[in-house]
């Protein structure tokens, strides 16, 4: 591959933005820390370990407003 050539396109989480940190999904679902580490320990909202860190993807945070939301709406 040349200078000039694109790189080929990645699989899966491409930028530092996609994955948040716990505050971040407190900040956003305007939760408190507890909350947060509920729904991460009852599996309700997914997250990856990086070492001691918990991270969740942006996309299983939407996953998890769509559900929700899917479930009021029944």
């Amino acid at each position: 591959m040349n200078a000039q050539e694109p790189a080929p396109p990645r699989r899966g989480l491409s930028t530092p933005e996609e994955l948040l940190t716990v505050p971040q999904v407190m900040a956003r679902l305007q939760l408190g820390r507890s909350a947060v580490y509920d729904l991460l320990r009852t599996r309700e909202l997914a997250s990856i370990t990086l070492g001691r860190a918990r991270r969740t993807p942006t996309h299983a945070l939407a996953d998890f407003i769509r559900t929700r939301l899917d479930q009021e709406a029944a």
